[in-house]
């Protein structure tokens, strides 16, 4: 590495400006001071460089020695991340925690991976075979030398790093010479070496700002399955795909996003608390070890892995805490993983941009967030996607970013700006929230632009998906205008046909939208029984409508019992009776409501035959 030594000229909070440090390259990593804080050059100007720091600066002295360390902020990616909680820059805060208590002290460091712990490698069988036999194993990128069981739930690939051996920078072939055996190694021993005498370790760097390469974008046509009816059915995500979850405080972002995370069915989960307060980040911290997988029925933790950067932590480290989180979900995608980034909240992380922009005097845009704010997060947006790796395996990068607009106004640029770069909008609802409808999403002001892609996997699940859903949310729009009229005239004023449109759009609301997560039932739903709940609900519709075309007054509809039998399904029928197609399950109910229907229309018909068509 080449260190070069300056000196600080000023402080201005975390940006300082350092002398000496003309020959660094921009965002070098450097450290400051006698304790050696962490930082990061911005920007230069001439032999003068400007530095934001990701520690806490207080007592630092103009005149104090400054490091540029050669290379820029990176994260160690490796056996070992699963399970681990970090802050923004990858220091380990349980390892931290034990050296200097409670809080940390300036230039704390811990290394991100157990340097000295030992993982049992399996070497890759056919490429340990070509190399036994003599024959050439060309060292390409992302060739899969082994793995290592990190968890019961995850095994880590070790792969041949990008850009990284001197055969692929000159041009020249480069293969495979030497492959270790199997045993156990720590993460810096030697994996593998190559004609051109790189050696490969089993833990590498990797720049955070720079984006791991593909082989290929893969068409997002896959739906990141949640469990939650409201976003699979009406606003679904795809695999590789982006959503953003705004609302004001207290309408439950933190938790619907604590929900996706649970079941949602990525391999790997990676939360990053940028900004949010103390108390919500301890109860990711104290919740999340003792949630069980449901997939595996095991700690979640064993697939999760958290980055904690909380309000009252240095606001530069706020600031790159997002590019460290999707470095490591890359690392993961680059295995063939599906990953899960849950970002909360980007609005927090603006504001970082928008004090450290305000330290450097730069010109102010709306709402004195920098010009750049769009750019920036476009970079964090469009770092996630469904791809082909460089080992020929699929993976991706789904991410769900949650913004905190103040007052629950959308019109503020982060959340003008997020929607330019997200295709997933699950906007959420102070009303329903106040109203205790879980998740508070709205349906009016959400959208999804995934639907259409997504639309041949759920017509495989069931035929009806399009169908059911087209007429639901129809009729939730209809309900929405009727709404205003009720508000004036009274319920009791409307016609028949528009009082069926509210006690269905009632049904959708009570029985489909609304999802109990402390109901053992109700808290995961399958896409399966999804479509089936919206179907019965829809064909009711269809079958009341008839029978009052018929003749047959409301009263006759809700005194059949159907409306209050269809609310409580979700909660009576399990996803297994469902699965196997039970006839005590929602079969059993089709039927019975069929029967009603069939026996009701049968009598109006008789009527209006014997009236000559007239009632």
């Amino acid at each position: 590495m080449n260190i070069q030594t300056g000196k600080v000229l000023r402080i201005s909070g975390p940006i300082i400006r350092a002398s000496g440090l003309g020959a660094a390259g921009l965002f070098d990593l450097v450290e400051v001071g006698d304790n050696r804080i962490i930082g990061e050059i911005v920007r230069l100007e001439g032999e003068t460089a400007v530095i934001q720091v990701y520690e806490d600066n207080t007592g630092l002295k103009t005149g104090s020695p400054a490091w540029s360390t050669g290379r820029p902020l990176s994260a160690l990616l490796g056996p070992g991340l699963i399970g681990t909680i970090y802050d923004g820059i990858q220091r380990p805060l349980a390892l931290l925690y034990n050296q200097d208590g409670a809080f940390m002290k300036p230039g704390g460091r811990g290394a991100p991976l157990d340097t000295q712990k030992k993982w049992s490698f399996i070497p890759d069988a056919v490429l340990a075979a070509k190399i036994c036999a003599g024959e050439k194993a060309e060292a390409k990128p992302g060739l899969i030398l082994g793995c290592v069981k990190e968890t019961e739930s995850i095994t880590c690939k070790v792969m041949v790093p990008w850009k990284q051996l001197s055969g692929f920078s000159s041009g020249a072939d480069n293969y495979i010479t030497y492959l270790c055996p199997q045993g156990d190694y720590s993460i810096f021993d030697i994996a593998a070496k190559t004609s051109l005498g790189d050696e490969i370790t089993f833990a590498q760097w990797w720049p955070v700002r720079l984006p791991r390469p593909v082989a290929s974008q893969l068409l997002k046509d896959q739906p990141l399955i949640t469990g939650q009816r409201v976003i699979d059915i009406f606003f679904p995500l795809s695999k590789g795909g982006t959503a953003a979850i705004p609302g004001g405080f207290g309408t439950g972002k933190t938790m619907t996003q604590h929900a996706v995370a649970k079941w949602c069915d990525a391999d790997v989960i990676i939360y990053i608390g940028c900004g949010e307060r103390g108390n919500e980040m301890t109860d990711v911290l104290t919740e999340f070890p003792e949630l069980l997988d449901p997939r595996t029925g095991r700690s979640l933790m064993e697939r999760t892995l958290l980055i904690a950067n909380t309000s009252n932590m240095p606001v530069a480290a706020r600031e790159v805490s997002i590019y460290t989180g999707v470095t490591l979900a890359e690392f993961y995608r680059d295995m063939g993983y599906h990953v899960a980034i849950m970002a909360d909240s980007t609005s927090r992380w603006a504001e970082a941009l928008r004090e450290l922009s305000g330290r450097m005097e730069e010109m102010p845009a709306e709402e004195g967030f920098p010009a750049y704010l769009p750019t920036r997060l476009a970079e964090f947006y469009e770092r996630a996607g469904r791809v082909k790796t460089l080992n020929g395996l699929e993976g991706s990068v789904s991410i769900i970013g949650a913004v905190s607009p103040p007052g629950g106004d959308f019109s503020e640029p982060v959340t003008q700006h997020t929607k330019r770069f997200i295709r997933c909008f699950w906007a959420l609802d102070r009303d329903l929230a106040n109203a205790r409808h879980y998740p508070a999403i709205s349906w009016i002001d959400s959208y999804s632009e995934y639907a259409e892609e997504v639309q041949r996997w759920w017509e495989k699940v069931n035929p009806n998906w399009v169908k059911v859903r087209k007429a639901c949310m129809d009729l939730l729009k209809q309900e929405q205008r009727l709404a205003e009229i009720v508000r004036l005239i009274g319920p009791d004023a409307l016609p028949d046909e528009q009082k069926l449109i509210l006690l269905t759009a009632q049904i959708i609301k009570d029985g489909f939208l609304q999802q109990n997560s402390f109901d053992e039932t109700d808290m995961y739903c399958i896409p399966e029984k999804q479509v089936r709940l919206l179907h019965l609900i829809m064909e009711f519709h269809e079958r009341a409508y008839t029978c009052i075309d018929l003749g047959a007054p409301m009263t006759k509809i809700t005194s059949t019992g159907l409306k209050e039998g269809l609310s409580r399904l979700k909660s009576t029928v399990s996803n297994e009776n469902v699965l196997e197609n039970k006839a005590d399950g929602i079969n059993e109910f089709e039927d019975k409501m069929r029967a009603s229907f069939e026996e009701l229309e049968k009598s109006y018909r008789s009527v209006t035959l014997k009236s000559g068509g007239k009632i």
